[in-house]
């Protein structure tokens, strides 16, 4: 009820709550954005647009938004799509007279195909809450209140199950070296 009443306001343009909005759900979309592109500016940039299409939608239609940081990782992901067809589309300029055979050479994807491997061994190795937390919080990007709420725990709990976790997965990790 309490976000629902928000999301009123702010389809109503109240400006206090579309702040408030923004700084209760910032976060776990920047990191879900940030999980995607690995670059902060460029992170901080879908997720600001983001907002500003969410934001605008919201206003102008009367469609009620169940869970609204869904909605916005929905309108992130699809801006990032967006960006990475025009990107393919476009291409990009090279200037072969700049270019450094050292500095392009491309690391060995054998390399990068076995640590995933380790980690992959590694992350079954964990017993199933702490791996579903770790998925969870660190690859999807959840919160811990969203990870407590699919785990249908407390968060307190998830806190402690994800410290836990990432000690255990170091513990592994550390005995493969």
């Amino acid at each position: 009820m309490f976000q629902e009443e928000k999301l009123q306001k702010a389809h109503d343009g109240d400006l206090k709550a579309i702040e408030e909005i923004c700084s209760l759900t910032w976060e776990p979309v920047y990191r879900f954005v940030y999980y995607k592109v690995q670059n902060r500016q460029e992170a901080e940039d879908i997720t600001q647009e983001a907002y500003v299409k969410a934001l605008s939608y919201l206003q102008r239609s009367d469609v009620k938004i169940e869970k609204f940081i869904g909605f916005l990782k929905t309108t992130a992901l699809n801006i990032l799509r967006d960006k990475w067809r025009k990107k393919k589309r476009r291409g990009s300029k090279v200037n072969y007279d700049e270019i450094s055979p050292a500095q392009t050479a491309v690391d060995d994807a054998t390399e990068a195909s076995t640590q995933r491997a380790v980690i992959q061994d590694a992350m079954n190795k964990l017993n199933g809450e702490q791996r579903t937390v770790i998925e969870l919080r660190i690859l999807k990007g959840y919160s811990t209140y969203e990870a407590a709420k699919i785990m249908n725990k407390k968060e307190g709990t998830v806190r402690v199950l994800q410290y836990r976790a990432l000690k255990n997965l170091a513990a592994i990790l550390k005995s493969y070296d």
